[in-house]
């Protein structure tokens, strides 16, 4: 199973969602990410983040939709649409959640409001991961509608 995590700059959250899911995912499973119109570069500060955090991103690098090294079956956007941000829509054959999730690199202020931030993104994302993995996906692998509303689901999920 491929899941796509989709942004538009591909430098911030699609990348900790690809980092955290390919730490969690169990054998078989994969996360890329990508953006509709990508920076070119990985954000600094999530980068550290997830090095802190014990979480490799060999191989991660900023890069578009167009450039894929497959079609993945499950696209899940990290944007936030709440803020005015526009999100980009995968076209194709696949099955598609929306995790909104705020843009720390936007965040301005304090070094700690801006730590915050990050720490915030990285929770939310591994919090929706975690109950993502949990959930019997070999159950869930022939009833696409259920998995489908289970993802939506899981997309409201906020870190305890």
């Amino acid at each position: 199973m491929n899941v796509l995590f989709l942004c538009t700059g591909n430098s911030c959250r699609s990348l900790i969602g690809e980092a955290v899911f390919n730490h969690l995912a169990p054998a078989g499973w994969r996360a890329f990410s990508a953006g509709s119109q990508p920076t070119g570069r990985l954000n600094e500060r999530a980068l550290r983040l997830l090095a802190d955090k014990g979480v490799s991103t060999e191989g991660c690098y900023s890069k578009s939709w167009d450039a894929l090294p497959l079609t993945p079956d499950i696209v899940v956007t990290v944007c936030a649409s709440a803020a005015g941000e526009t999100c980009p829509a995968y076209l194709g054959p696949v099955l598609r959640s929306h995790w909104g999730v705020d843009d720390p690199s936007h965040v301005e202020g304090s070094e700690e409001v801006i730590t915050a931030a990050f720490e915030r993104a990285y929770a939310i994302l591994r919090t929706r991961i975690e109950a993502f993995l949990a959930l019997p996906l070999e159950q869930l692998a022939n009833d696409r509608a259920r998995l489908e509303a289970e993802l939506d689901r899981i997309g409201t999920l906020l870190p305890a």
